[in-house]
């Protein structure tokens, strides 16, 4: 079986081929070893589908053979043909047959307002809807990992973008007290996560940041191994989307945004990333995407500070409020790092007219909303937040109501 330390090593330098096609063939070789396959639940939630879609792309082997050899994919909204009583009954079958032993995928935020009603999987016997925060606290509490693929499950991303009218939440403020595996994009590059969950089948859950995501393929800045790296460093920027020079003052959120697309790229075939297109990176993988990401071509602040260098690597962790003690070295920057803090995280706010519109549309959403479920404030959701809420304790499990199929009247 493949170890860890080389596992690792084709994850950092697999970027010229897709990662499934090297990693899959050796996970599958291990559960033969084993005499299993493992069983995932894939549960869409508020989703656009872009992440399973995204998987889908993975190449070599292709998602038929993947299923086929490597994993148990019992259950997944887009490509099951079962549909109704059915499917719902085989999804808690194989939940509580497979206690403690799935995996369980969760894309998409959770609906949270008027008690889950704005998202459902099917109904109860009662008629009473089955919601999606009902489904996901079940399943989560029984599976032995859960993955939050996507921006959307694992830091919330545009569904639950201002001003949330669905009070729409990640999948770690749901399921408070389990470890969740977030694998944030927008959607989530094949490789991220087909490596994650390699590695979670082989070795348990990877190396995680202080947000929940595997350090093997988000441990550093966009900027650190962009291609036009040097531009930057020589002054050299571009005016307009299409032009040559770095775009980091045409609105490029590289300098704050963790991943490794500049090396892995995208397209299946690894052939081309946002950059490498002409266009700014929109920092879809980061825990403020969208709310503190836009408007996407307003550039992050200048920082102007006679005889002082300031590397990109600092301007990220400045960024997420991690760069206290090393600004504190330095007189200059000490008296800058709030209004450096300031601007990085207001400064590509919506002003003007966009401001106004923001604070109307908000007003009028709150207005027809009740009030049983509060709206969280995006800015609420910040990384040391996030890493204290990501802290797992034990579950208590409850056994589900009867479940069957509402039919709707024609």
């Amino acid at each position: 079986m493949i170890t860890r330390r080389d596992f690792l090593k084709l994850c950092f330098s697999c970027t010229a081929l897709t990662l499934s096609g090297v990693l899959l063939p050796k996970v599958a070789e291990a559960l033969v070893e084993k005499g299993e396959k493992v069983t995932v639940i894939w549960l869409e939630m508020m989703t656009c589908t872009g992440d399973f879609l995204s998987f889908a792309n993975t190449l070599n082997p292709d998602l038929e053979q993947l299923i086929k050899d490597t994993i148990k994919l019992e259950y997944q909204n887009t490509v099951m043909t079962a549909e109704g009583e059915t499917a719902l009954r085989h999804l808690y079958d194989v939940a509580n047959d497979e206690k403690g032993k799935y995996i369980l995928v969760a894309e998409g935020t959770v609906p949270t307002r008027e008690n889950g009603f704005y998202g459902n999987v099917g109904f109860y016997e009662d008629g009473s809807p089955l919601t999606f925060v009902q489904a996901l606290k079940y399943l989560g509490k029984r599976a032995k990992h859960v993955i939050a693929i996507g921006t959307c499950a694992s830091f919330g991303g545009p569904y639950a973008a201002k001003p949330n009218p669905s009070a729409s939440l990640p999948v770690y403020k749901v399921l408070k007290g389990i470890q969740v595996i977030n694998v944030p994009g927008c959607p989530a590059h094949p490789d991220w996560f087909v490596g994650t969950l390699s590695h979670t089948i082989l070795y348990g859950v990877p190396n995680l940041d202080a947000m929940g995501r595997p350090r093997m393929f988000y441990e550093r800045t966009i900027h650190d191994f962009c291609t036009r790296r040097q531009h930057f460093e020589n002054g050299i920027f571009a005016k307009h989307p299409g032009d040559s020079g770095c775009l980091f003052q045409i609105g490029c959120k590289g300098p704050v945004t963790y991943s490794d697309c500049p090396t892995r790229k995208w397209n299946s075939a690894h052939l081309n990333w946002p950059v490498g297109a002409n266009t700014p990176c929109i920092g879809c993988v980061s825990p403020e995407f969208p709310d503190r990401m836009t408007p996407f071509f307003t550039h992050l602040p200048d920082l102007k500070l006679p005889n002082v260098g300031v590397s990109s690597s600092l301007i990220g962790k400045v960024a997420v409020g991690a760069a206290a003690a090393g600004i504190a070295g330095h007189a200059t920057m000490s008296t800058l790092s709030g209004r450096m803090f300031k601007h990085l995280v207001d400064g590509s706010e919506t002003k003007d007219v966009g401001k106004k519109l923001e604070g109307t549309v908000e007003e009028q959403a709150v207005e027809n909303l009740t009030a049983e479920v509060n709206i969280e404030d995006p800015k609420a959701n910040s990384p040391e937040e996030i890493s204290e809420e990501l802290m797992p304790d034990k579950p208590k499990l409850k056994k589900p109501k009867k479940l069957v199929t509402k039919k709707l009247r024609r």
